[in-house]
């Protein structure tokens, strides 16, 4: 009940305080709003980047090992022009790996374009067709919309069979049911066994599913040739759970790419294996960075923002040393007066940070194209805590001061 009683009391005072001095409180408050409000904006909005970018990035897969020419950074201290002279992928070889690895969970290669779509006089320009097997998913997550995933049959028959991005199959057949009917790739007939679930934009529209055309392999490698032109094959395993940081897959794919292509001991690797993982923590990487902006800039506004805070508490001190005799001589102990200040610095501090929070709120409604902006429960919580900590850390020396004032001394002052 006491301790009821000494909140309720301090939140009484806090708000005399405002209600006495509006605009020197709301001048005081301010720097913590905009402290607040600098640092959560700033952690909302690299959040929120970074999210949309990282789900740009989701085509490359989880916990995923792929086969290229390039590796994603570092690598050997080699001009561009040897990288191109490397050996592409070959099927061959994602036989080899499908069979000899025992390290992934599963294994396989894709291939992609981009085309035209017909389908009577309706069309559907700059599509990304990709030829995949059908251990596709075993890699890769797939989410489907309606339909079906290809079958081993269809895969090894090399059958004319796809499926298509929500917003393909809405311009091919507007008002349409697509699933079994037929469409032309490059003057051949494509039977439709299935649609993809809508992914919606991503931020830079990174092999977006939604203009997306998926067939089986051998299909693709009958329309293009595949290792020309720019049409190259890549393979890709998904690691098992329990290899942390893919080492084991690492060492075991680079042994038998090496045995398959027939390198020596002394000859470097003419391949780059490259984890899925590296750009979304390259991108981490840079947002901490902006983080940490983040902090030095909004820092100053807290710390600005304490000052104005402690000087309020100072002021209400003094203008409260007469109430603070009459409650000692009635028998308040000194960590009542104590926490009595400390509450109102604290709840001072709160109201200050709860406008910053609201001022961030208002941020997400604002239209930023693909951006979507939304503040975590994360964030609510940090602004929280740091205003609660600037207000315990202003008021505690007034609070103190507060409560070792003689009551004698104290009642007698005007």
């Amino acid at each position: 009940m006491a301790l009821i009683r000494l909140i309720w009391e301090s939140i009484r005072f806090a708000f005399q305080a405002l209600k006495s001095n509006l605009t020197r409180t709301i001048l005081s408050l301010l720097g913590v709003t905009v402290g607040i409000f600098s640092i959560i904006a700033v952690f909302t909005l690299v959040d929120s980047l970074e999210k949309n970018i990282k789900s740009s990035f989701t085509f490359l897969g989880s916990n995923v090992m792929r086969v290229d020419r390039f590796p994603f950074a570092g690598g050997p201290d080699m001009p561009w022009w040897k990288y191109i002279r490397r050996p592409a992928s070959t099927f061959d070889e994602f036989i080899f790996l499908q069979n000899k690895l025992k390290s992934a969970d599963g294994v396989t290669i894709s291939a992609s374009a981009n085309t035209i779509l017909k389908q009577a006089s309706n069309s559907y320009e700059g599509v990304g067709l990709q030829g995949v097997h059908s251990t596709y998913d075993d890699v890769y997550e797939v989410k489907l919309k309606s339909g079906r995933f290809f079958t081993d049959q269809e895969v090894m028959a090399s059958r004319n069979v796809a499926i298509l991005g929500v917003k393909v199959a809405d311009v091919l057949f507007p008002g349409e049911e697509p699933l079994g009917k037929e469409m032309k790739i490059r003057g051949q007939k494509f039977f439709i066994i299935g649609i993809f679930e809508e992914e919606g934009e991503g931020l830079f529209n990174i092999s977006s599913k939604d203009e997306a055309c998926m067939i089986p392999y051998g299909a693709f490698s009958k329309m293009y040739t595949i290792g020309r032109y720019g049409i190259e094959p890549t393979i890709a395993a998904k690691g098992k759970e329990e290899d942390i940081g893919l080492i084991s897959l690492e060492n075991e794919m680079a042994g038998l790419l090496r045995a398959k292509r027939g390198l020596k001991p002394s000859e470097e690797d003419n391949f780059a294996l490259n984890k899925s993982e590296f750009i979304q923590d390259a991108i981490g990487s840079v947002f901490d960075v902006i983080s940490i902006a983040g902090w030095v800039i909004g820092g100053f506004s807290i710390l600005v923002g304490g000052f104005g805070i402690a000087n309020i508490m100072f002021v209400s001190v003094k203008e409260r040393t007469h109430i603070i005799g009459i409650q000692k001589s009635l028998g308040a102990k000194n960590y009542f007066i104590l926490f009595q200040f400390l509450f109102e610095a604290v709840f001072l501090s709160l109201i200050g940070g709860m406008a910053g929070l609201f001022l961030v709120y208002l941020i997400t409604f604002i239209p930023l194209g693909t951006l979507v902006v939304s503040i975590s429960l994360k964030n609510i919580l940090l602004g929280l805590g740091l205003s609660s900590a600037i207000g315990m850390f202003s008021g505690i020396i007034p609070a103190v001061m507060a409560a070792r004032l003689d009551p004698v001394e104290a009642i007698r002052a005007n």
